[in-house]
Order: C-alpha cells, then sequence, then structure tokens
C-alpha cells in the first residue's frame, strides 16, 4: 500500500526539469514535491536530444540519479516521463498533460485532474515562465535555497578543475556524484569536454562585446519527393551529429541570399538559385532563448519543397563531412543524433511526429 504524506493536499504532483544532472536545488524540490502528493509524475525535458554539453545524459540515466536520491519507499511513488522539447509551446503543453495522463493510468490511478494536482517548480527567470501554462494545476514556487545550478555543476563535470572534485560533492547528492565518478572516464566524457572547452572559448572571445551577443543563422530544410537533404556536422559543436545546412548570416546578406549560398557551400546542390527560389515554401523564425549550444542564437529557417523529380546531386564541403539525401521516413528513428533542435526544425516543416488530438 502507498503511505501518503501526512500534509499532502493533492493527489498528484508535478516535477519539470532537464536534470542535467541532477542537483541539490533538484532535490529540494523534489522533496517538496514528495511532501505534496502522494505521487510524484518526474518529467524529464530535453528526453530525446543527442549528447553533448549542455545535455550530457540519457533521460534513463537522469531517471537512476533521481532514484538514488531517495529511499526506496519514495522511489515507488515516482513516475518518469521523458518529454521532447518543441517549437510549438502550445504542442509541448499538451503532450505534456496527455504523457502525465498516460504515465498515471498506466499505474492504476487517475488522470491528473485540474483538482488534484500540483506543480511544483522554482521560478528563476523567463525561462520558467512555462510553470504558468498549466491551467487548472495549483503551482507551488519554491524559492531558491541552494546555489547549486546546471552551469556550475557542467563546469565541474568538464573543466577538469584541480577542485572540480570538491565543487562535484558540494553541489550533487550522494547517488548522483556515484553514477558520475565512473562516467567520468569514459571515452564519451572525454570527448563533451572537449567540446565544452570550444564552447567556453567561444563565449570568451564574445565576452568584450559592449552588450549581449545575440547571434543570427539560417538554416535549409530542403525536401525532395519522400527525401530530405541532411549533413554530417564535421566540426564543433555537435562533430558528427546531423543537422540541415545553414549557417552564419554574414553583414551585407539578407537571409535568403545566405540561406542559398550555405546551400551552396556546404551540399553543392545541383540547382540554380533560379530554380531553388521557384520552390521556397516557407519560412520560419526559430528563437526558442536555449536553442543553441553557443548562446542565444535567432535562426531563420527555409523551407524548400522541390517537387518529385529525382533528388539533384550534392557534394558535401565547408563545415560539412557528409552531404546526403535521407528518406523523411527514417528521420523520427534519427531523433538523438541531430544537433541542436535541428529535428525539432524539421519536424515543424514536415510533421514527422504525431500531434495531440486536442490541437485538431
Amino acid at each position: 500500500m502507498m503511505s501518503y504524506p501526512p500534509s499532502s493536499t493533492h493527489d498528484v504532483a508535478v516535477l519539470i526539469g532537464r536534470f542535467q544532472p541532477f542537483h541539490n536545488a533538484h532535490q529540494i524540490l523534489l522533496r517538496k514535491a514528495l511532501d505534496a502528493a502522494p505521487r510524484v509524475v518526474v518529467v524529464l525535458g530535453s528526453a530525446f536530444q543527442a549528447r553533448s554539453p549542455k545535455n550530457p545524459f540519457s533521460w534513463q540515466e537522469r531517471a537512476d540519479m533521481i532514484r538514488r536520491a531517495v529511499s526506496d519507499a519514495d522511489g515507488a511513488r515516482l513516475l518518469f516521463v521523458p518529454m521532447r522539447d518543441h517549437f510549438d509551446e502550445e504542442r509541448w503543453f499538451a503532450e505534456l498533460r496527455l504523457a502525465v495522463d498516460a504515465a498515471l493510468v498506466a499505474q492504476g490511478a487517475a488522470p491528473a485532474s485540474a483538482a488534484n494536482t500540483v506543480l511544483v517548480g522554482h521560478v528563476k527567470d523567463a525561462t520558467r515562465d512555462y510553470l504558468n501554462g498549466f491551467d487548472g494545476w495549483t503551482l507551488q514556487a519554491i524559492d531558491r535555497v541552494h546555489t547549486a545550478s546546471a552551469a556550475a555543476v557542467q563546469q565541474a563535470l568538464f573543466s577538469g578543475e584541480a577542485d572540480a572534485s570538491e565543487a562535484l560533492k558540494r553541489a550533487v547528492p550522494a547517488g548522483t556524484l556515484a553514477a558520475l565518478q565512473p562516467w567520468m572516464t569514459t571515452p564519451l566524457h572525454a570527448s563533451l569536454a572537449d567540446e565544452w572547452e570550444q564552447l567556453r572559448q567561444h563565449d570568451a572571445a564574445w565576452s568584450v562585446a559592449p552588450y549581449p551577443v545575440v547571434l543570427v543563422t539560417v538554416d535549409c530544410v530542403v525536401k525532395c519527393g519522400d527525401q530530405v537533404l541532411l549533413i554530417r556536422r564535421g566540426h564543433s559543436p555537435g562533430k558528427g551529429l546531423l543537422a540541415v545546412p545553414g549557417g552564419f548570416l554574414e553583414v551585407r546578406e539578407t537571409t535568403l541570399q545566405s540561406a542559398l549560398r550555405e546551400l551552396e557551400e556546404e551540399t553543392h546542390l545541383d540547382l540554380s538559385p533560379a530554380e531553388l527560389l521557384a520552390c521556397l515554401a516557407t519560412t520560419e523564425v526559430f528563437d526558442r532563448p536555449d536553442r543553441s549550444q553557443r548562446g542565444r542564437t535567432i535562426t531563420h529557417g527555409h523551407f524548400f519543397d522541390l517537387g518529385d523529380r529525382p533528388p539533384p546531386a550534392v557534394r558535401a564541403d565547408d563545415d560539412a563531412a557528409a552531404a546526403e539525401w535521407t528518406p523523411v521516413a527514417a528521420l523520427p528513428g534519427l531523433e538523438d543524433q541531430f544537433l541542436d533542435d535541428h529535428f525539432q526544425m524539421l519536424d515543424h516543416f514536415l510533421g514527422l511526429l504525431p500531434r495531440p488530438a486536442v490541437e485538431a
């Protein structure tokens, strides 16, 4: 029989986070959630992203860290829900609610009704606005009471500083530390540490700017019949990952001119600019503040639909180690191999994943 917290006033508590990795500030929130309700649904964000310094751990690894932080009795009260990121925020809200309900029903519990659900979270800045997006759920906002943060923990993980081990001991629960210590001896950790250092140098180079830096890029989704044009990145960040062709806007270009240039430089797509312009179906701005590891980066996505002609020849060059046509049907199975939000970009233009019925 489930042991109910004596002070609980709700049936379900929901805790949302990336937990990359699970640290002491997260543990305080988890304790509040366990005190608030007999069942706690832990939603693990960015669940299907490629591994990177920002997202080094799979959702299963993060769930294991969280289980290690609680007693067996409290662990039995936890339900874990992996949640992918979406460009469309309303879709994300709808899918999260459906996923929470499905997890509860699978455990023989009732869905999370407005009256019986409390959302536990720490309101820090605009990136936590999502906490106000669940109409009907009670929001229990918790003041920050621990200095641990994902950025500080990741610095300790990847920097190689002399006091990194002590910094981790101060910032994460014992169970998380036990999971991290062997992981930090693996080739994966070494690869991510190299990428973390390159990103740190990128940030340092821009630190002298008089204002916060906002970068502007372009990306190109090019569909031909039932295939889409992808590159394999040749350089960090995301070396070896899949991406759509694209790059940084140059000073004397429009975003469309930049898109055409990047397509030529990275793929040498065998179509004239006039032919490509005739195939431009739509554009979209992707501006989620944390969409790129390189800092605040706004990209202008261009969707070119070439119709049912045979796919034009391509040849990788510049930042691309490879360029190839990939079946659209294969993309969902490659989700965890894409740079940043490029899979979400493809899903937006190509409709790769089912939409919640509530959107219809």
